[in-house]
């Protein structure tokens, strides 16, 4: 059987997993009767994914087309989980490069074809969403050319084709049809005869020694970890013994207990795979990602797979928090370093570190999205702990201090673009490009991660929430200048109790609020943010006092307004180096480093003297 192995890359959003929706579909993977008939985004099965409408996960998948077996990766889109896609392009043969035909090609799109270019991928090209409005799918081709010629190594690269689809109703047209509409007669079958005639067969190397380099790892409660990756070459049959290599070093010998192929969303259990074919092996105990399994009697490792570093950081540690213990079932630093071990064999991205201190744990990724995902998932598994401001990650390279520089768009309408200039000028952004299709403006700045961290809400509070930005890493340079912190002071409470409604409305004057009335209320945590720049200290536990004596205005309230509700991002987003975000799995809360407001003055004075010392000198 003749097997193609092929990744589908594309920006955020441009259509990626609801494309593989519709080749399951018509590909008759699942009976009429089955759920996933009339599911979306099956692919996207982890809660996250579903709420946040992103892939996080590369997952993989098969179909069968006329005889040929396709192995399907379906992979993110955002850099912060590039780790993903590093780790699973080695198992494809060619790609599938989605492009929005309004949006165009976007950093991500960028990002991920980088990728595919770099494993020397064949690429498809499909311009998808073409019964846009808005599309002009002409332009957004001639601007992925560009892309390409940018991006690729060779001219063999240069020669792809170009496909126009409509992926929500499964409808893929070799040229583009004059009129779209839903009636248009259409389904997949001009993209499968593609892959059958551009992606090379990757089952050619039967009669060579077994060679597999682990891609993924998995967990099943029969037979335990899985090792996932493609057959580079060879072949391997069920109890063949097999040996775990890692830089040319034999780790073990083991035997084949269970081997595994995938049909639709299911894996098979078979007693034989062949070369090309994307398999699941059981029986070795110990295995990370990147090493390789072989043939006993040919114990060569194929090269490990190359993750970008990470740049930025933030440190996890137990929650010491008055509050500690009260609304988590996992706590204590031992199992957090556990669930942080066992995160790090999976997630390539990540690089774990025990601060000085001992207890907690400097944890490094690709951005505040991938930091923030591994936070959620600790958190809706019981997990509470406490996480500081995320920082950047600095390099001496050639013997100059380096920072890393991303390539921001940002889309919005033109009313707001004054706003976003300003904001990007006060964050020394540097403007690169600047495009208008109607109403709406493209924005490109080149502009250092430290001065990009807390942009996120600042720019949806001040486009109402309809700005989309998105990033692209562009490498190390040397350091800018550092933007002094832009927001405004803290809102503190001084002491602790529960949240009443007159405390409130006497401090909404102050500013905003981020509890309600009822809450638990400890000194030294944040409540809100205020309208100066030092931080307030205020009493929001504080009651009216009943008297005997009435008087005019007795009785007439002041409304209080709603609480604003941060999301973990945003939250992220909002500390400051003096605080700590407390996360649990009923709460976030954000709180000082050091409680008691006696400590924080003597703390602040003595930091003042050593300043004043310092400049003496």
């Amino acid at each position: 059987m003749e097997i193609r192995n092929i990744a589908i890359i594309a920006h955020v959003d441009h259509g990626k997993t609801t494309l593989v929706d519709a080749l399951l579909k018509q590909t008759h993977t699942f009976r009429d009767n089955q759920k996933e008939m009339a599911e979306t985004l099956i692919m996207d099965s982890n809660d996250l994914e579903r709420e946040k409408g992103i892939t996080i996960l590369a997952k993989n998948t098969a179909v069968f087309y006329k005889g040929s077996k396709i192995n399907i990766i379906d992979t993110p889109g955002h850099a912060d989980f590039g780790g993903e896609v590093e780790r699973t392009v080695n198992m494809a043969s060619g790609a599938i490069l989605l492009v929005d035909a309004a949006e165009g090609p976007l950093p991500q799109t960028k990002f991920v074809l980088k990728k595919a270019l770099d494993a020397k991928l064949k690429t498809i090209l499909i311009i998808n969403k073409i019964d846009k409005k808005d599309a002009r799918p002409k332009e957004i081709l001639s601007q992925v050319e560009n892309l390409f010629l940018e991006l690729a190594h060779d001219e063999s690269a240069l020669h792809f084709t170009t496909l126009y689809a409509v992926g929500r109703d499964g409808k893929v047209f070799s040229s583009l049809p004059e009129k779209y509409s839903q009636d248009l007669p259409g389904d997949l079958t001009p993209l499968f005869e593609t892959i059958i005639k551009e992606i090379p067969n990757s089952a050619t190397s039967d009669d060579k020694p077994f060679q597999l380099l682990i891609s993924t790892l998995d967990w099943d409660n029969y037979v335990g970890r899985l090792c996932i990756g493609k057959v580079s070459q060879g072949t391997l049959n069920k109890n063949n013994s097999v040996s775990l290599i890692e830089e040319e070093k034999i780790i073990g010998n083991y035997r084949v207990q269970k081997l595994y192929t995938y049909e639709g969303l299911q894996r098979k259990e078979v007693d034989r795979v062949t070369s090309g074919d994307v398999v699941a092996i059981a029986g070795i105990p110990e295995l990370n990602i990147g090493q390789t399994v072989s043939d006993p009697k040919n114990p060569v490792s194929l090269p490990a797979i190359k993750v970008e570093e990470p740049t930025i950081k933030i440190t996890i540690g137990p929650n010491t928090s008055p509050f500690a213990g009260h609304e988590g079932k996992l706590g204590t630093s031992r199992q957090i370093k556990e669930r942080l071990m066992k995160e790090k064999q999976t997630n390539l991205g990540l690089k774990i570190e025990t601060d000085s201190e001992g207890a907690n744990f400097v944890v490094s990724g690709r951005g505040e999205l991938h930091l923030s995902v591994l936070i959620e998932t600790m958190r809706r598994e019981g997990f509470e702990m406490q996480v500081s401001k995320p920082q950047v990650i600095f390099k001496k390279i050639n013997g100059v201090n380096c920072e890393p520089y991303e390539e921001v768009t940002i889309d919005c309408d033109k009313k707001y673009m004054g706003e976003l200039t300003e904001e990007f000028g006060k964050r020394k952004g540097e403007l690169m490009d600047m495009t208008t299709v109607g109403e709406t403006v493209r924005l490109k700045y080149k502009i250092s991660d430290n001065n990009l961290l807390g942009i996120r809400l600042t720019l949806m509070t001040k486009t109402r929430g309809t700005a989309v930005m998105s990033n692209y890493f562009i490498g190390y340079h040397p350091r800018s200048g550092k933007l002094d912190s832009i927001r405004n002071g803290a809102l503190v409470a001084v002491k602790s109790g529960e949240a009443m409604t007159y405390g409130l409305v006497n401090a909404q004057d102050r500013g905003f609020l981020f509890i309600s009335p009822g809450e638990k209320i400890y000194e030294g945590m944040v409540v809100g943010v205020g309208t100066r720049e030092f931080d307030v200290e205020i009493n929001v536990c504080k009651e009216k006092k009943l008297t005997n004596n009435r008087s005019a205005g007795e009785g007439v309230s002041i409304p209080l307004t709603p609480a604003t509700k941060l999301t973990l991002e945003q939250a992220l987003d909002f500390i400051n180096d003096d605080e700590y975000l407390e996360v649990t799995p009923l709460n976030l809360r954000m709180r000082k480093k050091i409680l008691s407001l006696v400590q924080r003055r003597v703390a602040v004075r003595n930091e003042r003297s050593q300043t004043s010392i310092f400049e003496n000198k």
